[in-house]
């Protein structure tokens, strides 16, 4: 009898190892995210079999959305990016999906890189902005909105599907969730999107943000950010923080520190990049002088 009790604990913990499998891959597939046999192998001895089953699909979609979908997700051709996706002479192609995608870079187009670049130094100092307003962020108080820090687009987006094709996106109108501040690796599921001249346009009702993050991605392309506004920009060739240096000398004439500061005034002007962008964008598109390989 001793020698059948462990064996008969053994079937049990087998069944219920098979079900959790089965209940986990269910509940991955049911948000567009259907995981490989393999990626479920690894994930499966790190859990327990006591954990309530809500949890574990919970904790085991948290983990795949912090994945690099090349390798974690299922794929099939109805789930992923056509591979001439990118030809520009396809004035329009339409994508019924479910098509999950990641993103690898995203790009704030309606405001200039110089602005962004000085964002990105004000939030270094501890400080945001809400209009006019310099705000000075105090961690222990946790009382600013997280919509201070958003950017408001619209967007230009990398993607990267299952097959590792990558695309670039266009935000027509405002989607949620999109914005500088999202997690590099973040997923996304595109659902009748069109693609128009290799660019893929990003509307609310044909995208849903999983959310998620690349913590490695993540933390890279944070970290070098600020460097490459800093170049985009110009910054130390003669571009907009030529004032900077300006205003940082003492012995400058306040009529040279303002001379200065009306020439980055009109730089800045000329580099924003108004919402008009939309109609634009839409209007090379449709005539065919567009070309992807072009920075907005």
């Amino acid at each position: 009898m001793t020698t059948q009790r462990p064996a008969a604990a053994t079937a049990v913990n087998n069944t219920s190892m098979d079900t959790i499998r089965t209940s986990i891959a269910d509940h991955l597939a049911s948000k567009n995210v259907p995981p490989t046999q393999a990626w479920l192998s690894s994930f499966l001895p790190s859990i327990r079999t006591s954990t309530p089953l809500q949890a574990l699909q919970k904790t085991a979609l948290f983990r795949i959305l912090a994945t690099d979908i090349t390798t974690s997700l299922a794929t099939s051709p109805a789930t992923t990016l056509p591979a001439n996706i990118t030809n520009a002479a396809v004035i329009e192609l339409r994508l019924p999906g479910p098509i999950v995608v990641q993103v690898f870079d995203i790009e704030d187009i309606g405001h200039s890189r110089w602005s962004q670049f000085e964002a990105v130094e004000a939030q270094e100092r501890g400080e945001t902005r809400r209009g006019h307003e310099v705000i000075r962020v105090i961690p222990e108080e946790g009382n600013v909105p997280a919509s201070v820090n958003a950017s408001a687009g619209p967007h230009k987006l990398l993607l990267q599907d299952g097959k590792g094709t990558k695309v670039y996106g266009f935000e027509m109108r405002d989607v949620g969730g999109v914005n500088v501040g999202m997690g590099i690796g973040a997923k996304l599921v595109l659902r009748g999107v069109t693609v128009a001249r290799g660019v893929v346009m990003l509307e609310p009702g044909s995208v849903e943000v999983l959310g998620g993050k690349a913590e490695a991605w993540d933390k890279k392309w944070r970290e070098e950010r600020k460097e490459v506004l800093k170049q985009q920009a110009g910054v130390g060739q003669g571009g907009p923080a030529l004032s900077l240096a300006l205003f940082g000398q003492k012995n400058r004439s306040e009529k040279a520190i303002l001379e200065a500061a009306c020439q980055e005034a009109g730089a800045m002007t000329q580099q924003r990049i108004p919402r008009s962008t939309h109609e634009a964008a839409s209007s090379a598109w449709s005539s065919g002088s567009y070309d992807p390989a072009v920075q907005w």
